[in-house]
């Protein structure tokens, strides 16, 4: 990889527009927010779906599983396609290629057209692993934690936003004569074709780092890219690291995306609420991502400038134990201004968590970021799949045993004990979850760094810090 560090930028300058670095840090954010809008975009539709489409709990459950799924193997490919064809061309087709299935879910007319686009609809959840490491090409050591936490959390957004904005896209085609029961498949048709659109942007209005492209910058002799400065995949997937990391990121970033998916029906089995009611909870949720996650960066960079890249490792080793503590606390209460309250504080340290993932993660392997940001990234996406099994199988054995037991008392007498089944599962799977989170806390303290990488780390953040003092 190109030794950039002297032409990264050292501070976040949101509207230094004519710095090549902020106007990469606007472009990736808003793409990701735009990834994020799409990979999510049918949840607030998923009665309409169901009702169009006849699904039954099962596929549900399964369109659910299946849009993080796909994104667990797209993640560890586009990651090494970064560190060989740069982001901006990896975003471009990223972008330009999902927003194909995106386009066609809005046309499905079965069930299991349903489930295969959900399935490649979750390829763009990948570009996150960009979003990270062009971000990390652009920004120098002391700020890149949270450059990074920036960006990953306002295009996280996207996953909360869709839940305001793809109500308001369908009532706006419903008041150009579209009928409200199609609303929804014109819906995912225009943010499919924005999603193309951005792609486009992305070519023309992006390069890789400060100084250029891949492309240019190893015709130029300005990128080496001789075999004894590239790192092997394999060497990557050999450092125990990477590996604590990807599971880190699962149980931060798995269980925010797994909560994204079932918080809604388990506040109004729980708590009794309207659906719009426990919507708009989730989407306060979701909006947290606006700082929550911008904090989990800064405080791992000024972690990392007391204590070094141990430093870096300590906060996050603490912000996932506090994650898992308010998730186990807010599994048991039965109070909704309680449950509102460390629901808050979960959000606010689950994002947190993610933040500071990714401020010790451009350090890991500076010749192979992509790789690892890939690696790292499928991480969430496999803890978001575990956390769903988990849930989806109590949740389906209570539920069916609430069913047999209730047979014959009538539909509304059935239906009240299934939610409270439902309710009761899912509160036991949350806090089972979050002694896990706990316990990968713990083993995040493993993660070290060598004395040389402490050194290199320690000059990178001086030259920095120099350098913003003399602009």
């Amino acid at each position: 990889m190109i030794n950039s560090a002297q032409t990264k930028s050292t501070k976040l300058s949101l509207f230094d527009f004519k710095n090549i670095s902020t106007r990469t840090f606007w472009i990736t954010s808003i793409a990701f927010f735009m990834c994020f809008f799409s990979w999510f975009g049918i949840v607030p539709f998923m009665p309409d779906v169901v009702k169009d489409l006849g699904l039954t709990p099962e596929q549900k459950w399964n369109s659910i599983i299946l849009a993080v799924s796909g994104t667990v193997f797209a993640r560890l490919l586009i990651g090494k396609l970064c560190d060989k064809y740069g982001p901006r061309l990896c975003y471009t087709w990223l972008l330009m290629l999902g927003a194909i299935p995106v386009i066609l879910c809005g046309l499905v007319q079965t069930p299991l057209q349903f489930l295969i686009c959900r399935l490649f609809i979750g390829f763009i959840g990948a570009s996150f692993v960009i979003t990270q490491v062009h971000t990390s090409l652009m920004f120098a050591p002391n700020i890149v934690g949270t450059a990074n936490a920036t960006s990953a959390g306002w295009g996280n957004l996207g996953g909360g936003a869709n839940r305001l904005g793809m109500p308001l896209i369908a009532a706006a085609v419903v008041s150009f004569g579209v009928a409200d029961a199609n609303a929804w498949r014109y819906s995912m048709i225009i943010a499919g074709v924005i999603c193309f659109l951005m792609g486009i942007v992305y070519f023309f209005f992006t390069q890789d780092t400060p100084q250029g492209n891949f492309k240019e910058l190893r015709a130029s002799g300005e990128m080496i890219s001789t075999k004894k400065d590239q790192i092997g995949f394999l060497t990557v997937l050999k450092d125990y690291r990477i590996w604590i990391l990807f599971l880190v990121y699962a149980a931060c970033f798995g269980i925010e995306l797994t909560v994204y998916g079932t918080m809604d029906d388990y506040l109004q089995n729980t708590f009794q609420l309207q659906r719009v009611t426990a919507g708009n909870i989730v989407l306060s949720f979701a909006l947290m991502n606006i700082f929550a996650r911008t904090l989990g960066g800064f405080f791992g960079d000024k972690f990392g400038k007391l204590k070094g890249l141990r430093g870096r490792v300590l906060f996050l080793s603490f912000i996932l134990t506090i994650q898992g503590i308010m998730l186990i606390t807010f599994s048991t209460t039965t109070s909704i201004v309680v449950g509102f309250i460390f629901l808050i504080l979960f959000s606010l340290s689950v994002q947190m968590a993610e933040g500071a993932t990714f401020s010790v993660v451009p350090f890991i392997n500076k010749k192979a970021i992509g790789s690892v940001s890939g690696i790292v990234g499928a991480g969430g996406n496999v803890g978001a799949f575990l956390a769903a099994l988990l849930l989806k199988s109590r949740s389906a054995v209570a539920e069916q045993a609430a069913i047999v037991a209730n047979e014959g008392l009538g539909t509304d007498v059935i239906n009240a004990a299934q939610a409270s089944a439902s309710a009761s599962a899912v509160s036991n799977g949350y806090f089972i979850i979050g002694f896990v989170v706990i316990l990968t806390g713990i083993l995040a303290l493993t993660i070290r760094f060598s004395t040389e990488d402490e050194n290199i780390s320690n000059m990178e953040i001086k030259k920095a810090s120099l350098k913003l003092v003399t602009n």
